[in-house]
């Protein structure tokens, strides 16, 4: 009976979790293309990620406060997790990559920061002894083949050493992500997390501006979009919140919930999906339609996240190293 209650609630926990993950990518990958009009229009890249960060921090604070309502101490005894989610899963990731983008293409940079699924199998390999299966690792490399079509970086431009560097670093934020995302062991309810994670990115990203790392410069011109045949213009607030709240503060709290579901493993690879929804919300707003190789690189990562789900040995079906049973809760 036991049996029998747990595989249901690890059904359940795969049902809930997959939509989450997916809704978590696609409003992650929306960003791009709302940052995109900020920038042409005048924003530094510094500027319009700091403001994301901020406003997402912003929304996140009652929610979080409410959520912590009698747990404070929740705070304290996680501090280390928290400052370091928040300066490496939110701060050192948008800064890494938009200071990468600043001197290399911007789809070898979102590449080089997309073989961090490839980081969590690794780091759960080494940390945990968690090998592996080989349909895992043809998965990855299937995943992996089908970003280089879809990203279209096969050019042969020359590449900017220093600017690899900083995507490298994105990576590493970006698997940071993942790994902290699915410790549920700390008792921080997934808002938490969100919310004070938030907090911090954004006063790091300021902290950077302040001394000069990061340039920041923005104004309240009215930003150009490109929808079908015409264009349109929006306030300069629209995009702002629509990249504070929907595509940070709701994206980050989806991500959290569903890999906290579905495990580490899983949900970065299904993260893959924020690629064909930056492709999508590029095409919508901006006016830019794949090729025929990027269809079929789109094809080719959706086959490599089910050859990794497929090949996932036994015991992670149920719990993933770092997240208890589906059947406890998330």
């Amino acid at each position: 009976m036991t049996t029998s209650v747990d595989d249901v609630h690890a059904r359940s926990g795969l049902r809930l979790g997959l939509p989450l993950a997916i809704g978590a990518a696609f409003a992650f990958g929306m960003s791009g293309a709302w940052a995109r009009g900020l920038i042409d229009a005048g924003w530094t890249p510094g500027a319009a990620v700091t403001v994301r960060i901020w406003v997402a921090s912003l929304v996140l604070v009652v929610p979080t406060i409410i959520a912590l309502r009698g747990r404070w101490r929740l705070l304290r005894r996680n501090a280390g997790i928290i400052v370091a989610y928040g300066l490496l899963a939110v701060a050192a990731t948008q800064l890494f990559y938009f200071q990468a983008v600043a001197v290399m293409d911007v789809g070898l940079a979102l590449l080089i920061e997309y073989t961090a699924p490839i980081a969590v199998v690794l780091w759960l390999w080494m940390r945990r002894g968690e090998k592996p299966t080989s349909r895992s690792i043809f998965g990855a490399a299937v995943a992996f083949v089908g970003l280089v079509l879809m990203l279209d970086v096969l050019s042969g431009r020359s590449v900017d050493v220093g600017g690899v560097l900083w995507a490298f670093g994105a990576m590493v934020g970006a698997a940071a992500y993942f790994l902290l995302s699915g410790k549920s062991d700390t008792g921080l309810p997934p808002i938490v997390l969100a919310g004070s994670g938030l907090i911090v990115g954004a006063v790091g990203l300021t902290a950077a501006g302040l001394i000069g790392i990061l340039p920041i410069a923005w104004n309240t011109d009215d930003v150009t979009y490109r929808f079908g045949p015409g264009y349109w213009s929006a306030p300069w607030f629209v995009p702002v919140l629509a990249i504070g709240i929907i595509a940070t503060a709701l994206a980050y709290v989806l991500g959290i919930t569903s890999t906290r579901m579905l495990g580490s493993r899983l949900a970065s690879f299904l993260a893959l999906a924020e690629v064909i929804a930056a492709l999508l919300f590029g095409w919508l707003l901006l006016g830019q339609l794949p090729n025929v190789l990027q269809a079929v690189g789109a094809g080719l990562v959706l086959v490599g996240v089910v050859l990794v789900k497929l090949g996932e040995p036994v015991a992670a079906a149920g719990a993933d190293p770092l997240v208890p049973p589906i059947s406890n809760g998330p």
